[in-house]
C-alpha cells in the first residue's frame, strides 16, 4: 500500500512524517537529505510505526507545521521536456516521429516547499507554470542498467508534484533551458512524497495531473499519455551518469502552457529570418498571451490516481514581484 510522507519543521526540528486525515504522525530519527530518509526505512517498518501506540499517540495537524519540500537540495533535479503527446503537437512536433528523449536539469537552489510563492524576477516577462509528475529515485544507479516495468520498484522510491516553472522570455530565444528554468522559487516539489510498493507501480500510468490558474483549469492530462515512460528513461540516463538515492526526476507536462509555439512552417520561414527579427516576432507573439502568469495569480497543482490510493496533495503558488 502507497504511504504518504512528508517533511516538516515543528518547534525548530525538521522532521520526516506520515500523512492521513491531515495529520501527521512524526518518524523517529534525523534525515538530513531525501536519500538518507529513502535509504533509512522500508514500507513495512513504517506502516507497523503508523499502527503502533507510539505512532498514535504523537500525531500532529498539518496546520500545525511547516511544510518543507520532500527533496534536499543536494539531490540532483533531472527532467525531461515535450514529454506528453499534446504538448508534442502544440509545439510542432509529432510524437510518433520523435526519436529523442529530450532531458535537461533545474538549478537545485530553485526548489523551495510545495505552498512558496513564486517570485517573478523583474527581467522576466513571459512566466509560464509546467504541472509534472516527479519520481523520487530508490537506488543508486552507478552504470548502464536496463530497467523495466517488471523491475522499476527497485529504482522508483515514490512520487511528488512538481511545477516546472519557466521564464520563456529567456528560455527560447537565448536557447537557455538551464537559465529560463532555474530561477529561484522556479521549482516547487511537495507536499507529499508517497511512497510506492511494488503493487502500486500499476498506477504509474493512470495518474491525473490538473493545474489551476485563480481556480481556471489550464492543464488537465493523464500519465497514460506520456511519450517516454519512467523505465526506459531511467534506463538511457543510467548509461550517461551517476543516478543516487533521492534525486528527483520530473517527467514533463502537459499541454496548455501559457507559451504559444508556431506551427511547423512557420518555425522552418523564422529560421530563414535575420535573428532581430525572428525574436521580435516571437515577443509580439508573446505579449498577446493573456495566459502568462502576473503578481497576484494563484496557480494551483493536483495529482491523483482515479480511486484515490495515491494523492500527492496540493500544491499552491502566489506569484508576487521580484527584483
Amino acid at each position: 500500500m502507497a504511504l504518504h510522507t512528508v517533511r516538516f519543521s515543528h518547534q525548530g526540528r525538521v522532521q520526516w512524517g506520515l500523512v492521513s486525515k491531515n495529520r501527521i504522525t512524526p518518524l523517529p530519527g534525523e534525515f538530513a537529505t531525501t536519500a538518507d530518509f529513502i535509504r533509512g526505512h522500508d514500507l513495512a517498518a513504517l506502516s507497523e510505526f503508523a499502527a503502533s501506540e507510539a505512532g498514535r499517540k504523537t500525531t500532529l495537524a498539518l496546520d500545525e507545521v511547516q511544510i518543507l519540500s520532500p527533496v534536499t537540495s543536494n539531490q540532483q533535479f533531472l527532467c525531461q521536456g515535450a514529454n506528453y503527446r499534446q504538448h508534442m503537437i502544440e509545439s510542432g512536433m509529432d510524437p510518433d516521429a520523435k526519436s529523442y528523449n529530450m532531458i535537461f536539469t533545474k538549478a537545485t537552489s530553485c526548489i523551495v516547499p510545495a505552498n512558496s510563492d513564486l517570485v517573478k524576477p523583474a527581467r522576466v516577462r513571459f512566466l509560464d507554470y509546467e504541472i509534472e509528475l516527479g519520481l523520487i529515485l530508490k537506488r543508486d544507479v552507478l552504470a548502464k542498467t536496463v530497467v523495466t516495468n517488471a523491475n522499476l520498484h527497485e529504482f522508483v522510491a515514490g512520487l511528488a508534484i512538481v511545477n516546472d516553472y519557466s521564464a520563456r522570455d529567456i528560455q527560447i530565444p537565448q536557447t537557455q533551458f538551464y537559465k529560463g528554468k532555474s530561477f529561484r522559487t522556479f521549482g516547487p516539489v511537495g507536499p507529499f512524497l508517497c511512497l510506492l510498493a511494488p503493487q502500486d507501480m500499476k498506477h504509474l500510468d493512470k495518474l491525473q495531473l490538473t493545474l489551476t490558474v485563480n481556480g481556471q483549469v489550464r492543464q488537465k492530462d493523464t500519465t497514460a499519455n506520456l511519450v517516454f515512460g519512467p523505465a526506459e528513461t531511467l534506463t538511457e540516463l543510467s548509461g550517461v551518469h551517476d543516478l543516487f538515492a533521492g534525486d528527483l526526476l520530473s517527467t514533463g507536462t502537459p499541454a496548455g502552457c501559457a507559451l504559444s509555439v508556431p506551427s511547423p512552417f512557420k518555425q522552418r520561414m523564422g529560421a530563414l529570418l535575420p535573428e532581430a527579427t525572428k525574436w521580435a516576432i516571437f515577443n509580439k507573439v508573446q505579449e498577446g498571451r493573456t495566459e502568462y502568469l502576473k503578481a497576484g495569480d494563484i496557480v494551483e497543482a493536483r495529482i491523483q490516481s482515479p480511486d484515490g490510493a495515491i494523492d500527492l496533495g496540493v500544491q499552491r503558488n502566489k506569484v508576487v514581484n521580484g527584483g
